[in-house]
């Protein structure tokens, strides 16, 4: 069945969700600043290991980089059309429109646990990779796995920061969804070259999402966003 490994893995991270809040209950205060600052950090290291995996190859028994021109064009032009775009504000305005119609106006954190948590799952080749191989080949493997990872993930995240990360769901479904009916259409597009480009671009996106979390909101990921179809498009130039 097309479509059931998205159905999977929305439900996994509202799982994770329901079962975040109630470990939050079990909180201290200084327990959920901890687990936070956990969370952020493990987000940081995915981020930097998927990255350097794609970037670092031994050749020659020598160890070299690659794809740094192509990480810096991808966020240079993806930033500049993400701010005329001004994804950041489209992303608040729907957490703002969540947040009134579930009557959440009193969460201070509603907004930020949304992006945060919505910006986490929803970037990265996996997503992409198991929703084409859903549509096509009815293949759910790829995000069966990605589906645990996200329950894990979300029941940490609501743990610290609140019900807002259970609507992470929506935009996973969305994005996924599409992909997967759009699957026959979009797989000459995803060759191995332009997930690669993808991949190393999506980690560096999530390490930007664990720096937010560490630090505070420093950097507007949402609006690099289009970086991704950047370095698809780049594989093809």
């Amino acid at each position: 069945m097309p479509g059931l490994g998205t159905i999977i893995n929305t439900a996994a991270i509202v799982a994770g969700g329901l079962l975040g809040l109630l470990f939050k209950n079990l909180l201290t205060k200084s327990m959920e600043d901890t687990l936070l600052k956990a969370s952020s950090v493990c987000v940081l290291f995915i981020g930097i290991g998927s990255a350097m995996s794609q970037m670092l190859k031994i050749t020659d028994g020598a160890l070299i980089t690659s794809g740094s021109m192509m990480l810096i064009i991808c966020f240079v032009l993806g930033g500049l059309v993400g701010e005329l775009l001004n994804i950041e504000g489209a992303f608040e305005r729907f957490g703002a429109w969540l947040r009134k119609k579930t009557h959440n106006e009193s969460d201070s954190g509603f907004l930020s646990g949304f992006i945060h948590a919505s910006l986490t799952v929803c970037i990265g080749a996996m997503a992409i990779v198991g929703s084409i191989q859903d549509g096509i080949l009815g293949d759910h493997a790829t995000l069966f796995a990605k589906a645990v990872l996200d329950l894990v993930i979300i029941m940490v995240m609501t743990a610290s920061m609140g019900k807002g990360c259970i609507f992470s769901a929506i935009p996973v479904g969305i994005l996924q969804g599409s992909v997967t009916l759009l699957a026959r259409l979009l797989q000459p597009v995803f060759t191995d070259a332009a997930l690669s480009n993808l991949s190393l671009v999506g980690s560096v996106l999530v390490f930007c999402v664990g720096l937010n979390l560490v630090w505070g909101k420093k950097i507007r990921v949402a609006n690099l966003l289009p970086s991704l179809i950047v370095s698809v498009v780049w594989a093809f130039l």
